[in-house]
């Protein structure tokens, strides 16, 4: 039997974790992708603290597509981790594919400095 979008998804999201893991000088960037919005995290894993977080709803992100919002959100998360000293993240795709937003708000987050 197939299995449903977000059973795949949720697979794909545990294989991706038992490799992937933040700590406090190399965080977690976790990426959460709605229909409407996107979301981004700087995660400790360690200690289980969220560092930073930006999403498209903040007041701050102003966009008219839905493409335009994520490469808002990844250059604000880029900018919110260099200010708390941190230059290199482990990207977590959380089960989505690397393509469309995900890869926007990820180019966003590596061109306004952030190395992974």
């Amino acid at each position: 039997m197939a299995l449903s979008k977000l059973e795949r998804r949720t697979r794909i999201k545990h294989r991706i974790r038992k490799i992937i893991s933040g700590t406090a000088t190399k965080p977690r960037l976790s990426v959460f992708r709605s229909n409407k919005e996107i979301y981004a995290q700087l995660v400790d894993d360690v200690n289980g603290v969220t560092i930073a977080g930006v999403s498209s709803r903040d007041k701050d992100i102003k966009a008219t597509s839905k493409t335009e919002a994520s490469a808002a959100v990844g250059k604000a998360i880029a900018e919110l981790a260099t200010k708390a000293g941190l230059n290199t993240v482990a990207f977590d795709r959380n089960g989505y594919l690397y393509h469309g937003r995900v890869k926007v708000l990820a180019d966003a987050a590596r061109e306004a400095g952030l190395k992974f």
